[in-house]
């Protein structure tokens, strides 16, 4: 494996926290004895360009600076190759670090943890959703895929100029609370028979949480080469205000309007929603996603 490390920054992450971060991150990784090559794009797609370029070269590994939406970027670049991927949890969310056991907002611990992992060849396989359909086709993702309230939630908020931070988020899940009305959902999984639900939302996990430790698919693992599918279904404003907060126990699941699916591909449709997955939109459904087992070599504790 090459010394040369390449860290994949976004200088924006946890208002501003990405740029501070690449620095401990990096003096970890050159105590280490590695040499650090720091990447940053002009936008989305220039930086995944870039860090494709990087793989391609043969970097030693790829260590995203930033949030789940950095890291869901830096998986485009390194899924189904040999190059490990690092995380340098320091975005908002961070969901996907979390699943792994990663530091969260701790740049030169998971920076020390990064170059131990490197220096000792502590590389884990780990599973990937890949999406087809829709302007999300050929998408990986690490965590969770969104649809329904949640999706229509961060429709809302990413919509929302004022106020900053998670805050907007909770902001646009009350306005959300007030119009929104189950919808008519058909998810066929692998290759059973469609079921036809009326459903609140529909989440797909390859790891267990999202937005910020929200545990909706609380049995997932990430690598057991299935998704674990959470169907909320036809709730009431007031259930879902009462159901809602549990999630972040996982205690959610055993409600009688909860219902859980273990699968390995599923293709959800439903009318006027959108998909999410590490928290980035997908596309309006519908959606097909399957689990790779083994997609992503990680950098692990």
């Amino acid at each position: 494996m090459t010394s040369e490390i390449t860290l994949f920054v976004n200088p924006t992450a946890g208002r501003g926290r990405g740029a501070h971060a690449a620095q401990p991150a990096a003096a970890a990784l050159r105590a280490a004895g590695f040499s650090v090559r720091t990447l940053v794009g002009n936008g989305p797609e220039d930086a995944l360009r870039r860090a494709r370029e990087a793989v391609d070269a043969g970097t030693g590994a790829l260590i995203a600076v930033g949030g789940d939406g950095m890291a869901g970027l830096a998986l485009q670049a390194v899924a189904e190759t040999r190059t490990p991927l690092g995380v340098i949890a320091v975005g908002t969310g961070n969901d996907f670090a979390r699943a792994l056991g990663l530091p969260i907002r701790d740049p030169a611990a998971a920076g020390r943890l990064a170059a131990e992992a490197l220096k000792s060849a502590r590389i884990r396989d780990v599973d990937l959703g890949r999406v087809d359909g829709g302007r999300g086709g050929g998408r990986w993702f690490g965590t969770v895929l969104a649809s329904g309230f949640d999706s229509r939630v961060n429709d809302r908020g990413n919509r929302m100029r004022w106020p900053a931070g998670r805050f907007k988020y909770d902001l646009a899940m009350v306005a959300e609370l007030a119009a929104f009305r189950p919808v008519p959902y058909r998810i066929r999984l692998d290759d059973g028979p469609v079921l036809k639900v009326d459903a609140t939302l529909v989440a797909v996990g390859n790891g267990s949480s999202y937005g910020g430790g929200m545990r909706i698919c609380a049995g997932a693992v990430l690598d057991d080469g299935l998704f674990d599918v959470t169907v909320v279904g036809d709730c009431s404003r007031t259930t879902l205000l009462r159901v809602f907060p549990r999630v972040y126990r996982g205690t959610h699941l055993d409600h009688p309007k909860v219902t859980v699916h273990r699968a390995a591909k599923i293709s959800v449709e439903a009318p006027d929603v959108s998909g999410y997955a590490d928290g980035e939109p997908l596309g309006p459904l519908p959606l097909t996603a399957r689990c790779v087992p083994g997609a992503v070599r990680v950098l692990a504790p």
